[in-house]
């Protein structure tokens, strides 16, 4: 099936409105990250995690007022999706299951004609949070390198590094919307966890099929179309490619939006990273990685001419 056939947008021809529109992108990310923070969930930082769900939507002062009364006294507590769901995290860890009985015990005794359900119950040490965290970054940045090396010898060089370049840019500009948004509302608890490091390596993948596959065909119409210039090839390669795009795009996007809706907490934070990641690097693929191949391009001709 084909959509949008026969189209001629000049993509390359705009492609420095959106190198603007990328760099205030990371930007506003970047300072959002400084001035906001960025939140870790308990996989990166150690401590003690419980999800409980009341009967009824209890109130949070009320809560931390009895995790206090248990000992806890620099806990963090938040709704978790529902406002009957409650998440209490704190960085005891305590032997066994301690901590655990304790903050029940507590929450037991403050809410007699509330009852409530465990759902999860999560423990990590500070030390294996730490290598955790290094080791998420350690492989995202791996696979970078390896994709660069991969798309240098496929293609030429300058296409590996374009990839790579657009990579980052996607997985920058994602994290900095996921930043930015985090917990402004109820649903969306997007803290920095292993569930969303996989989002990333997964939206790495996801994101640099669909720049190899513009730049095969890139590859194909340079040899079919000899006689015109690096920026209509690129143009006419983009426009032949924007159906399959879309198609398989677009499929990605309405499932991650089903999962984003429908998927409940334990995926919502994958899937609401993928989805936008997926959106970005649809975008780069096009006005970062060819955009960026063209203007090298063009560059080394014209130094190549004024040698001359």
């Amino acid at each position: 099936m084909r959509i949008l056939q026969a189209t001629k947008i000049n993509f390359m021809g705009t492609r420095k409105i959106w190198y603007s529109v990328s760099g205030a992108v990371i930007i506003i990310g970047i300072i959002g990250a400084f001035i906001r923070g960025v939140s870790f969930g308990i996989d990166f930082l150690g401590g003690t995690e419980v999800l409980v769900r009341f009967d009824n939507p209890p109130a949070i002062s009320e809560i931390r007022n009895a995790v206090q009364n248990a000992g806890f006294t620099s806990s963090e507590i938040k709704t978790f999706g529902a406002a009957s769901d409650i998440l209490i995290r704190t960085l005891d860890l305590g032997e066994g299951t301690k901590t655990l009985d304790v903050i029940t015990a507590s929450l037991t005794k403050s809410f007699p004609n509330n009852s409530f359900t465990v759902l999860k119950s999560y423990k990590i040490s500070a030390k294996i949070g730490s290598e955790l965290k290094t080791n998420a970054i350690y492989a995202i940045f791996s696979a970078m390198l390896i994709i660069m090396i991969y798309i240098g010898f496929r293609f030429q060089f300058i296409y590996g590094l374009a990839g790579v370049i657009a990579l980052f840019h996607d997985v920058i500009a994602t994290f900095g919307v996921i930043v930015l948004i985090n917990g402004l509302s109820p649903y969306l608890n997007l803290e920095i966890d292993q569930n969303i490091m996989a989002a990333f390596l997964t939206l790495v993948g996801f994101s640099i099929n669909d720049t190899v596959v513009v730049f095969d065909r890139i590859r194909e119409n340079l040899k079919i179309h000899k006689s015109e210039d690096l920026a209509t090839i690129m143009n006419r390669s983009v426009n032949e490619t924007l159906s399959r795009t879309i198609i398989t795009n677009g499929t990605v996007f309405l499932v991650l939006l089903v999962l984003v809706i429908f998927g409940g907490e334990v995926n919502r934070g994958f899937a609401f990273t993928f989805f936008i990641g997926t959106i970005l690097g649809t975008y780069s693929s096009i006005y970062v990685a060819s955009a960026l191949v063209l203007d090298f391009t063009q560059r080394q001709t014209k130094k190549m001419i004024a040698t001359k």
